[in-house]
């Protein structure tokens, strides 16, 4: 009976998750979870639609004659809208995972849309601010689709949470590569062909999947090492399938410019990307068709016990049996109810268990986090928005391999992010808070900011580029579990899109105030000059962006020692977390 009555206790703590269960109870260890997975890698790859902005920014120039200011400034929209997932976090408690799919679906559609009517002549004289709406309105749709699906399935595999995190976000980088291979050969580099796809293909696509995403009661290592080996195994497959599309899409985009491609292979290619797309249901189909029998359990469990009340993260080891501790808080508890003490006041979260909005603001913890992810992903960013100017400076005529190179480089950082971090603070030996690799990468980014600074040729343009998409996908497979661990899962939709905003955060202060201000500045001397190219607002040679380097290398180089305190203080709580090498959930997120 006591049993029973503490496993009611604990149900309040994961109210949370049964409400964004929208009620749907699957045993734990059952194919579902896994058919969600491969349902988000889906979403995910149309989740990166930020992604495009280099690839029709040039259109935005010519077509409607920007100069690079006013691109950097949309390229900030481009970011505002992606990271701006405030509302999506705070709603998806409330909402089932489907309903928060389908306003990013509308919102893709509306922004995407009112882009292609400018672009396309359709509609003249479309106002700038307009612009900058709409081009926020459709690319915010990644903040509900990602949210969607990640706090889903963080929730359906709370202990591989870094390797759920890297896998997810890597298929969001890897996205970059998919939509230039179908720039490149499906599109035949059409602009107005390519908003077209943003603002109708996407959303179909999350329409048709968004049925299967959806919460499930996981396995949380009931099975033993055998189930956890199974999990390792099923997860090892699904990373090498996403490298191996990483390394087909690169391919093909490579083989692009080399040989003029016709529509036909154009579109054989197109269906083997569809095919290794598709590899993660090989997950829950080897799940149906070589199941497992188990043996039946040797006696029934009491009727107030049943799969009905069982909460959706329970811990991975057997509570403990109730100690002198239990004994004692029962006493007072008594003792409070009778009126011979007076109450205490519950509290403050510790360093793993759940943590409410309020609580979360005044931690150093959260604050230190936020700064050196923001100077990570806020420089990484700049990069991106300005590839195309930056592979121009270079004399990179072509910038389709450039950004196939950021992509596959920033799939790989994210992917090797969460496998490697989730590999070192499982060790029991030396056991690395994840932090510290945010502060590695950014140590390398100072390095490539510096050789760009200095460098500039296509070949350290190329390299550049594949690096800084390494690091800078690094620090989003960093950053997301390191949240869930200090702050707990019941607000993590809330937390991650807080953490987010340090994207579009950076976006104004590092792409646009600083490198398209010195790069307007750098062309319009050129142009007095008797230089430049042939656009009024174009920038050649390494002048362009040094300036601009040298500042983000000298920021990397603060984010580096911030991530470093921020790992030497949190390092007593992986060491709870992951005692003996296994997650271990604390005891705020199994008792209230």
């Amino acid at each position: 009976m006591a049993k029973v009555e503490r496993h009611r206790a604990g149900e309040p703590k994961h109210e949370e998750a049964k409400m964004a269960s929208g009620n749907v109870k699957v045993k734990a260890g059952t194919r579902p979870p896994w058919v969600g997975l491969a349902a988000a890698v889906w979403v995910q790859m149309a989740a990166g639609n930020a992604y495009t902005f280099p690839l029709y920014s040039p259109a935005l120039k010519s077509v409607l004659g920007y100069d690079q200011r006013q691109v950097a400034m949309l390229g900030v929209a481009n970011d505002v809208g992606e990271n701006f997932g405030v509302v999506a976090g705070v709603l998806c408690n409330s909402l089932p995972p489907w309903l928060v799919l389908l306003v990013g679906a509308a919102l893709c559609f509306l922004g995407f849309g009112t882009l292609w009517l400018a672009v396309s002549g359709t509609v003249l004289g479309m106002p700038y601010w307009l612009l900058w709406i709409a081009l926020a309105i459709g690319t915010n749709s990644n903040a509900w689709f990602v949210t969607a699906v990640l706090v889903t399935n963080m929730r359906n595999f709370p202990l591989r949470r870094g390797v759920v995190a890297g896998l997810l976000k890597g298929y969001v980088g890897l996205s970059a590569a998919l939509f230039t291979q179908v720039f490149s050969g499906l599109l035949h580099r059409s602009p107005t062909a390519l908003l077209l796809l943003l603002a109708a293909g996407i959303p179909v696509v999350c329409l048709s999947t968004m049925y299967y995403v959806r919460p499930c009661t996981p396995a949380l290592g009931a099975g033993g090492e055998e189930e956890d080996a199974m999990q390792d195994g099923h997860f090892a497959f699904a990373q090498a399938a996403s490298v191996l599309l990483g390394a087909y899409l690169v391919g093909t985009t490579v083989l692009g410019t080399v040989v003029t491609l016709s529509d036909a292979a154009s579109y054989a290619l197109f269906a083997v990307t569809v095919l290794l797309l598709l590899a993660p249901l090989a997950i829950p189909v080897k799940m149906t068709l070589f199941r497992k029998k188990k043996p039946s359990p040797p006696m029934e469990p009491p009727a107030a016990a049943t799969a009905e009340e069982e909460p959706l993260l329970i811990p991975s080891d057997p509570p403990p049996p109730a100690d002198e501790d239990s004994d004692e808080k029962v006493a007072v508890l008594l003792a409070e109810g009778e009126g011979a003490v007076v109450k205490r006041k519950s509290r403050r979260p510790r360093r793993g268990e759940d943590f409410e909005f309020t609580e979360v603001l005044v931690k150093a913890d959260f604050w230190l986090l936020w700064f050196g992810y923001f100077i990570g992903v806020g420089t990484g960013v700049t990069v991106l928005n300005n590839l195309a100017q930056i592979g121009a400076a270079a004399g990179i005529a072509d910038t389709t391999v450039l950004l196939s190179l950021f992509g596959l480089g920033n799939f790989l950082g994210r992917l090797g992010g969460g496998a490697i971090s989730e590999k070192f603070v499982r060790s029991p030996t030396l056991l690395l808070p994840r932090p510290v690799w945010m502060s590695l990468t950014q140590t390398v980014l100072a390095v490539a900011y510096l050789c760009l600074a200095y460098a500039l040729s296509p070949g350290a343009v190329y390299a550049c580029a594949a690096v800084i998409g390494v690091c800078y996908g690094a620090q989003f497979a960093v950053m997301i579990p390191t949240t869930s661990e200090l702050f707990g899962l019941k607000n993590f939709g809330l937390f991650y899109n807080l953490m987010a905003v340090a994207n579009p955060l950076g976006a104004v202060i590092f792409s646009e105030e600083l490198a398209g201000r010195l790069y307007d500045g750098e062309a319009a001397r050129q142009r007095h000059g008797g230089g430049g190219g042939g656009h009024p607002h174009a920038c050649v040679g390494p002048e362009c962006f040094r300036v601009a380097f040298v500042v983000l290398a000298a920021c990397c180089a603060v984010g580096t020692a911030v991530s470093l305190v921020l790992a030497a203080r949190i390092r007593p709580v992986y060491r709870a977390l992951y005692a003996g090498g296994s997650f271990r959930l604390p005891n705020g997120n199994q008792q209230h």
